[in-house]
């Protein structure tokens, strides 16, 4: 069969070669950053290891899904997913309020000691973590994403870079500004912060909200609260109480992954200002909205989409060839 190019003519089977060429050549650029299978090679029980760890500490400690889930957002986008955020010392990421009291770095040491008996020096920390991230969506009845791995480790931790996390008080502008800053749109916005339909939160960081806020309303709090909710965190967060206390951010279902987190933003009853805020902006409410199936809007589905989001967001700033390492633990560099 002849293939008419013009006044010239090119074989089938020569079309093919020179196609299955091409398609080589895209293959080996995408090697030379993430892909999905990247260890089926050289650890094809990479990514089995990491999920049967994360399920066993699961098991004894839920807490560790979300803590999981928020140290592989704030690894990101800090110095991009170099796992950065795991490397002890006095003045590195781990030490800053963010990132000192997350659960689940016994979780990723657990997981590196495996691997390297079973991989010597070949699976990143940063790939676990973006694995065991996955993994934690899942065990909180999320739907599961395939995750493309292939990062190397950073050799740099500085506490003072934790200023680029996305802020409890940040106004919707800084917010977007902060995500689009990482490659990352309005909806991966809402998208992401939806992750915070499992987990917690210290009084010290939203208590603020419930004293002395407002001159507008009767008890003094934000006039974007139900009032109800109000009185409910009050008697859970005292003016003068413990601030590290911790609170569900999503009182309906706080370990299901869920949409019942943006149904509480429609209703007053986001935790942190900064999510309360996904609804009261009318930028960001119409992705709320369509997370919750409103009529006359195309709806998302928030698993689905969590997923998409996820993907782009672990490609932030990654580490590949010689601009990284393999860790051999976790905790310090090579």
């Amino acid at each position: 069969m002849l293939i008419s190019m013009g006044a010239s003519f090119i074989r089938t089977p020569t079309l093919l070669f020179l196609l299955l060429i091409a398609m080589g050549a895209a293959a080996l650029v995408q090697g030379q950053g993430t892909r999905v299978g990247f260890y089926f090679r050289t650890c094809p029980q990479a990514e089995s290891i990491v999920q049967k760890t994360v399920i066993s500490h699961f098991q004894s400690n839920p807490a560790i899904a979300p803590g999981l889930l928020r140290m592989h957002f704030h690894d990101c986008f800090v110095r991009g997913c170099d796992a950065s955020i795991l490397i002890n010392g006095s003045s590195t990421e781990k030490t800053t309020g963010p990132n000192r009291l997350l659960n689940g770095y016994d979780v990723i040491d657990d997981a590196k000691t495996r691997l390297e008996a079973a991989c010597p020096g070949v699976v990143s920390c940063a790939d676990i973590l973006a694995l065991a991230a996955r993994d934690s969506v899942v065990l909180t009845k999320g739907i599961t994403w395939r995750v493309p791995t292939g990062r190397k480790d950073g050799r740099v931790s500085l506490a003072s870079e934790v200023n680029n996390l996305p802020a409890p008080r940040d106004s919707i502008e800084v917010q977007k500004q902060k995500f689009a800053d990482k490659g990352l749109t309005d909806q991966d916005l809402v998208t992401l912060v939806g992750g915070h339909t499992i987990g917690t939160s210290a009084c010290q960081f939203f208590r603020y909200r419930l004293y002395n806020f407002s001159t507008t309303t009767a008890n003094g709090a934000d006039p974007s609260m139900d009032a109800a909710f109000v009185t409910q965190l009050q008697s859970l967060c005292p003016a003068d109480g413990d601030g590290s206390r911790r609170i569900a951010l999503d009182t309906g279902s706080p370990n299901r992954f869920d949409t019942s987190f943006f149904t509480n933003l429609r209703n007053g009853r986001g935790v942190l200002e900064s999510d309360q805020k996904l609804w009261t902006d009318a930028s960001t409410r119409t992705f709320v909205q369509r997370f919750l199936g409103v009529r006359g809007l195309l709806g998302l589905n928030f698993n689905l989409e969590f997923g998409r989001s996820m993907v782009k967001m672990s490609n932030i700033g990654i580490k590949t060839g010689t601009e990284g390492e393999i860790r051999t633990v976790c905790t310090a560099i090579n």
